[in-house]
């Protein structure tokens, strides 16, 4: 990937900055986005310069679409182009259905599904032939085996049907889009040895939680030129989650 561009929603801690450091190995320059904590995105940048790549961090919240669309045109400015677009950025509400609250919907919403579309419309307005869209979705979108996650399954289960409308608007430009479902990860969100770690990984296949870098790997895989041919896909990164 040398050379090429990248963008990272949400890309200063877990499973985003996985993936910005990997695909700074993979040769890119990389941009990522954060909402409050300057530090760690800064540590992210840090450690993608010490691979002799080009980072930046942008502050922006997800959830502000306009602010979405001004985190691409930055990186562009900034960076000289865009080339993989990687919709990290996302927020969850867990718990009955009936204690979920307007503003718990417009939140989740806000930064799930519409943050996502306003990143990717403007992101897909300034790539080229050879882009690459990739949206980090849920495991929980291909089963759900507890109660309480109805209004996260529905916000990211709407990102499946926005990568397979824009593999078939796109790839006449030769733009790729396609969507990364991760099973329970072990970040600060979601620790492995956290108190409802043992559950999930007991839901999985391979009986454990995944790493951040497990999924890296995959998201890296369809940034790169041996995917140009993979579009509108699904990629389950769950150890089995839905087996």
């Amino acid at each position: 990937m040398d050379g090429k561009v990248a963008l990272v929603t949400g890309g200063s801690r877990g499973i985003g900055a996985a993936i910005a450091l990997r695909l700074a190995e993979e040769g890119a320059d990389v941009a990522l986005t954060y909402v409050s904590d300057a530090q760690a995105a800064g540590e992210v940048v840090g450690k993608i310069e010490a691979l002799g790549r080009r980072g930046l961090a942008l502050r922006a919240d997800a959830a502000d679409p306009e602010a979405a669309g001004d985190a691409v045109e930055r990186a562009v400015r900034e960076l000289g182009g865009l080339d993989v677009l990687v919709n990290n950025a996302g927020v969850g509400v867990i718990g009955p259905l009936e204690g979920l609250t307007a503003a718990d919907v417009e939140r989740v919403l806000a930064v799930n599904v519409h943050g996502v579309f306003a990143t990717t419309q403007a992101a897909a307005g300034r790539m080229g032939s050879g882009g690459r869209i990739i949206t980090i979705g849920t495991c929980l979108s291909q089963r759900v085996p507890v109660a309480g996650a109805t209004l996260y399954t529905m916000s990211k289960s709407a990102l499946i049907g926005l990568t397979k409308a824009l593999a078939r608007e796109l790839g006449g430009r030769g733009i790729t889009a396609n969507i990364v479902h991760p099973g329970p990860v072990d970040t600060d969100m979601n620790p492995a040895a956290g108190p409802y770690a043992a559950a999930q990984a007991a839901v999985t296949a391979l009986g454990r939680y995944g790493t951040p870098r497990e999924v890296a790997a995959v998201v890296a895989f369809l940034a790169g030129p041996q995917a140009a041919y993979v579009t509108g896909a699904e990629f389950a990164v769950d150890g089995g989650h839905a087996a």
